[in-house]
């Protein structure tokens, strides 16, 4: 029997369909062929209903005072500054931010349970999902020192080393805003350790990577090796590309053009690929 790679997906802005992750899924797969294809077991992360019913009513209620001027942009603003500012714990109330990472967890529950607990794993993210993904694996690895994950997000998780983030060994961001959200903390701050520190223990022969796809013309998604030297030790690669079909592709609607692009597809297969071959001898 081989062992199966576990992949979570998870989304960035915008109203999201709860079957958001199927293309990727399946270029994912048939991109690996019939050699790990099979062994390829991916799941999603779908944040959005934790949001959506606020961000509902606040747009009903702004709607009470008359139409506004650019509604489109507007709604953009919602989707993506809201969830930015609601997602973030105030000291007094972090409901949303336990709410998605306990989401979070449940899907790395399922994968652990549809593979094996010492998985490797793989994270894809776009956007504000990036944002999420880094905390959450930040968590993870400051836990054993100091206790900041929430009983309600704990609830959500097995003492397994894939949902403990153990097996962490490769980390795609796609579109990613982590470039501003590092204005929060001195010198931009740090990144989460890519591979995780523990990998080695269950795969010795295993690399990670953190590849960051970026395309120029995208304002949400930026570089993040040239951060510092913490970042610039972490991470693999920035890697631009040019996403989505013209013409959008030359203009900001290139963010939501991530998902199936060839270019971002391609190399993540490769990735998978190199690790089930890896372990799998």
């Amino acid at each position: 029997m081989t062992q199966k790679i576990a992949v979570a997906v998870i989304h960035g802005i915008g109203k999201q369909d709860p079957a958001f992750a199927a293309n990727i899924s399946k270029a994912l797969i048939t991109s690996c062929g019939d050699d790990c294809g099979a062994d390829i077991v991916i799941e999603p992360i779908y944040w959005a209903k934790v949001m959506q019913d606020a961000e509902d009513e606040l747009q009903q209620r702004l709607q009470q005072g008359g139409k506004m001027n650019f509604p489109r942009l507007r709604e953009f603003a919602i989707d993506f500054v809201a969830d930015a500012l609601a997602y973030q714990p105030a000291p007094d109330d972090r409901s949303s931010y336990d709410g998605i990472h306990r989401v979070f967890a449940q899907a790395i529950h399922q994968l652990a349970e549809k593979t094996d607990p010492t998985a490797p794993l793989c994270i894809i993210a776009h956007s504000l999902g990036t944002v999420i993904s880094s905390n959450y694996i930040y968590d993870l690895q400051v836990e054993p020192y100091r206790s900041i994950i929430s009983p309600i997000v704990k609830e959500a998780m097995a003492d397994t080393p894939i949902e403990r983030g153990e097996t962490l060994t490769l980390f795609y961001t796609l579109g990613s805003p982590i470039a501003l959200w590092s204005l929060r903390y001195h010198d931009f701050g740090k990144p989460i350790q890519i591979p995780a520190p523990q990998l080695a223990h269950y795969y010795p022969e295993l690399k990670g990577e953190w590849v960051n796809f970026y395309d120029k013309d995208d304002v949400v998604g930026y570089p993040i090796k040239l951060l510092n030297a913490r970042y610039r030790a972490i991470v693999t690669e920035d890697r631009a590309i040019n996403v989505g079909h013209f013409p959008a592709n030359i203009t900001p609607a290139s963010h939501m053009g991530y998902w199936t692009d060839r270019e971002v597809i391609g190399p993540i297969a490769a990735s998978l690929k190199r690790v089930w071959q890896t372990i799998n001898g």
